[in-house]
């Protein structure tokens, strides 16, 4: 995994992972890798990988059994609110992006027409 400099590890770790999960790379109620095995994969802290599955167990994406490990969500319906949370955001990225240099809706609209017979 190749990391931003503009955005902290963590929140980049956190999107890759609901990024797997969102396409089925990460299957629900799958065990996730040890923080510490997880964090020598990817060459990362063992605190940033903690980090991570904290703030992903507060969203409710993983869950923790005593003893057992991390898993991920059984929740299909969380699992497309993700989703849906992931396209609003490439949306808005997208929109903003066009807008400031000069399409308007209209512009965006046909581009993506275009786009999309490709």
């Amino acid at each position: 995994m190749e990391f931003n400099n503009n955005m902290p590890i963590y929140l980049q770790v956190i999107h890759k992972l609901k990024q797997d999960i969102v396409t089925g790379k990460l299957k629900l109620g799958e065990k996730m890798p040890s923080s510490r095995d997880y964090s020598n994969e990817l060459g990362l802290n063992f605190n940033t990988i903690a980090r991570v599955y904290k703030e992903m167990e507060m969203e409710d994406i993983v869950f923790t059994k005593r003893g057992l490990g991390t898993f991920i969500t059984e929740s299909s319906e969380k699992v497309e609110n993700i989703r849906l949370e992931m396209a609003k955001e490439l949306i808005e990225n997208f929109i903003n992006g066009m807008l400031q240099i000069g399409f308007t809706q209209e512009d965006m609209i046909s581009f993506i027409k275009k786009s999309n017979k490709k």
